[in-house]
């Protein structure tokens, strides 16, 4: 047989063997094109998700948006016709004039300060003894957390019967022979802080305490039976097993109510209007003043603006210097 006659022999089983494959496939339906699959299957989990990513465009992210914008133009309601862009103006004058600015934001600072530190002493202390067995627990525990359910508006209300001369707790002291009972406190600037600060802590207090209180009853029990067996006592307990299994939750309840006490405008609103003489003035209470008793939204969004930009710097870097991240890891 020569070469020739070979060549041509293979190359025909080579078609008889391909022959029933071809006619196979020529008999399957027509498949899509692998890269429309893929399209349709990557769009899918989108269009699921349209209907939440419309509604935040529409209620979050175009009023914040929105905030930005008017923070470049003049918006007076009460001058309607003066609306002109004017860059970063309100910056200028929020950082160099205004007489306001830098009180409220100073007070802001030891507002939230002094708010959250304090917060988290006596949210933790209740924490502890909630956390232990006694009899009636349940009820103590609703009783210590039923301050958190409260509105502020509600919370301010108490506060000022509490703190009024004639009707409240100094008139009480009075009757027991302590005090005169006519301190005005919300009015006087000696006590107005500490007044505005105790009411705040009445209603922020729960918080850590159920916060922290959730974090305790988690804890693995062997870890205190290994201390105890080891000889140490409630006080190295507490510092040495405690207050680290506590740690990611101090650092995130510390930041939420920090964020909070910062934005806090209705109890120091209720309850003093800033006064006396812009005292008790925060930087947010300040920007809701603006808006509705000078109609300034122009202003008002710069001030907005740059509210949110110390929030976010301070809390990058609270997260920074915690190492939340590499304790989360």
């Amino acid at each position: 047989m020569t070469k020739v006659d070979s060549m041509t022999r293979m190359i025909a089983d080579d078609v008889a063997v391909a022959a029933p494959v071809a006619a196979a496939a020529v008999d399957q339906p027509p498949r899509p094109p692998r890269n429309r699959r893929s399209w349709r299957r990557s769009a899918a989990p989108w269009l699921l998700l349209s209907p939440v990513i419309l509604l935040s465009a529409a209620f979050i992210a175009a009023p914040v948006l929105s905030v930005f914008w008017n923070a470049m133009f003049e918006r007076k309601l009460t001058e309607p016709w003066n609306d002109a862009f004017i860059g970063l103006e309100h910056f200028r004058f929020m950082l160099f004039e205004d007489p306001k600015f830098w009180p409220s934001l100073g007070f802001t600072a030891q507002w939230v300060l002094v708010e959250v530190v304090l917060q988290l002493i006596f949210g933790l202390i209740i924490a502890l003894v909630v956390n232990e067995a006694f009899r009636g627990r349940g009820f103590w525990r609703a009783l210590v957390f039923s301050p958190w359910a409260i509105s502020g508006v509600l919370t301010t209300a108490i506060w000022i019967l509490v703190y009024n001369p004639g009707t409240g707790i100094f008139r009480l002291l009075a009757e027991w022979g302590i005090g005169d009972g006519t301190q005005a406190v919300l009015v006087d600037p000696d006590s107005v802080f500490w007044a505005v600060v105790v009411a705040e802590l009445w209603r922020g207090v729960p918080f850590f305490a159920i916060m922290l209180l959730a974090e305790l009853q988690s804890a693995p029990k062997e870890l205190y039976e290994a201390a105890a067996v080891d000889g140490a006592g409630r006080i190295k307990r507490f510092l040495h097993v405690t207050l680290p299994h506590l740690k990611t939750a101090i650092i995130l309840t510390t930041l939420l109510r920090g964020v909070w006490e910062f934005n806090n405008v209705d109890l120091l609103l209720t309850m003093t209007n800033g006064g006396p003489a812009g005292m008790t003035t925060t930087l947010p209470l300040y920007v809701a003043q603006l808006a509705t008793q000078a109609h300034d939204f122009g202003y008002g969004s710069a001030l907005t603006v740059f509210a949110f930009l110390i929030l976010l710097i301070v809390s990058i870097v609270y997260l920074k210097l915690t190492a939340f991240s590499r304790e989360e890891d």
